[in-house]
């Protein structure tokens, strides 16, 4: 049960840095539409377009947000300083794992060097330093070090203890990453001749290790020339055999193109009510953007860890729809990714064997997704986006009162009724209610806090209190933090 409450402070801390990608990813698919060969080399708008978006969805750009997002929201009061330290842990950890770097360690040619060091900065990484500097931060923000060392105290001492930290992470990564990279490369070699059985395979097991940035090893045996397949480089340039060269990326348009917005339109059907506004807002890009683009991340990173078993169960689909194409012999190929816009441009190449199959294929799976999803969720209760715990309707919520003064004026009642700076020890907030550490509950004047005209208040331990606000919590949050800092 703490494992699974850990993982979903995860999947929403996540939530910030997810809500950029969408928009980074349709930017990218727009200038790939505009110049599919070039890539930007033949038309100016398309490279602004490609760059602008790839500053944002790149591997390590995503692997930064997550580390910047994850350390911040996971920091039990919300500072800046983690986030910072975010930073400090995936830099220390990249660099020092970085090919030039474990050449000099090594004394070896950097040609030599494992190749699993060539993919370290990924979004695995990005995580793991954003939970190690929150813990940092949760740890050793308020350390009082001797006078002779104050100056490194409190919030200045996370960053290093953050570095430190990540030295010994640094360590350990050093011997296993490479053996766990080998490790899938081997295990990609040893599917290859299973023919569709492989490729669903393959298919189950690139979802499942996106979270941990792995998928990069599976994929260099079955899209690059590792092992002889070199199926995206043979497939686009004609040098391959019909309804076999393909069949490593065929399969990921019926889910990229039908299943997981089919799966998107499912978590919004199934958010509560006074939170489909807010769910939609980011389910409806990522949708888009999964089906235009092909990038799935922003919607995958909005579930993965809110319900880790529905994403196990969305890998299992992409494997069945892998070996599905394959078994039928029906191809088409991506550059960019498995979206519309590669569909399209690739199903009229000389390899693309019965493309239009895939889109049948497609809304068969599509309606799988939106069903099984639909199913589980309200079934086992999955946390996806729009259904945190404890929620509460909060219909009477959402028409709060959004003048600046009137803010103001519930938070400082609410904070007062809360026994203010002598009774409240930690101030946290989700997307409709305050979440509250206090000392003494029974200092707590729930009438006054009532008064204010919030919905409810919600006593979840000894010295646990959530009040329910609404969608304009982050305003009172802020508003109350405003407080606290003034006294």
């Amino acid at each position: 049960m703490m494992v699974m409450k850990y993982l979903q402070n995860i999947g929403r801390s996540l939530m910030l840095p997810v809500a950029v990608l969408p928009a980074a990813a349709i930017l990218m698919g727009l200038g790939y539409w505009m110049d599919p060969e070039g890539w930007g080399e033949a038309n100016v708008i398309a490279a602004f377009l490609i760059k602008a978006g790839e500053s944002i969805v790149s591997g390590e750009s995503m692997s930064i947000l997550f580390a910047v997002g994850i350390a911040f929201g996971m920091s039990k009061d919300k500072d800046g300083s983690a986030a910072l330290s975010g930073l400090v842990a995936y830099l220390v950890v990249t660099t020092l794992l970085s090919t030039e770097s474990v050449a000099l360690l090594q004394g070896v040619d950097p040609d030599n060097v494992n190749a699993a060091f060539d993919s370290v900065e990924n979004q695995f990484i990005g995580i793991i330093s954003g939970i190690v500097a929150s813990i940092m931060y949760n740890r050793f923000s308020h350390v009082k070090l001797p006078d002779a060392f104050a100056f490194f105290s409190g919030k200045r001492l996370v960053p290093i203890m953050t570095a430190v930290s990540s030295l010994l992470i640094s360590a350990v990564l050093f011997f296993v990453w490479p053996v766990v990279y080998s490790g899938l490369v081997s295990f990609g070699k040893a599917i290859l001749d299973l023919d569709a059985i492989g490729a669903g395979l393959y298919g189950f097991f690139n979802r499942l290790l996106i979270p941990t940035g792995l998928h990069h090893a599976l994929n260099s045996v079955f899209w690059f020339d590792v092992a002889g397949i070199n199926d995206i480089a043979n497939f686009w340039s004609g040098e391959g055999e019909k309804g076999v060269t393909g069949m490593y990326m065929a399969g990921f348009f019926p889910v990229m193109m039908f299943g997981l917005p089919a799966a998107a339109l499912a978590m919004y059907h199934t958010a509560k009510t006074t939170r489909k506004k807010t769910a939609a807002s980011l389910l409806l890009a990522a949708g888009f953007a999964s089906f235009f683009t092909g990038v799935t991340e922003p919607l995958e990173f909005s579930f993965m860890f809110l319900a880790p078993a529905l994403y196990v169960v969305h890998a299992a689909l992409t494997g069945i729809s892998m070996a599905v194409a394959a078994a039928f012999d029906w191809t088409a190929g991506f550059g960019f990714s498995a979206g519309f816009i590669d569909f399209f441009l690739s199903s009229r190449l000389p390899l693309a064997n019965q493309p239009l199959m895939l889109l049948v294929q497609g809304l068969v799976i599509g309606v799988i997704y939106y069903v099984l999803f639909r199913f589980l969720i309200t079934k086992f209760n999955f946390k996806t986006p729009g259904r945190e715990d404890d929620v509460e309707q909060v219909e009477n919520a959402s028409e709060e009162s959004s003048g600046d003064d009137d803010i103001a004026t519930m938070a400082k009642e609410i904070y007062a009724g809360l026994g203010g700076d002598d009774n409240v020890v930690t101030l946290d907030n989700c997307v409709t209610r305050l979440r509250l550490d206090v000392k003494d509950m029974d200092a707590v004047d729930q009438q006054r806090i009532k008064n204010t005209g919030v919905p409810g208040i919600n006593i979840v331990g000894k010295n646990s209190i959530q009040v329910i606000v609404g969608t304009q919590v982050q305003f009172v949050a802020d508003e109350i933090k405003k407080i606290r800092k003034q006294h």
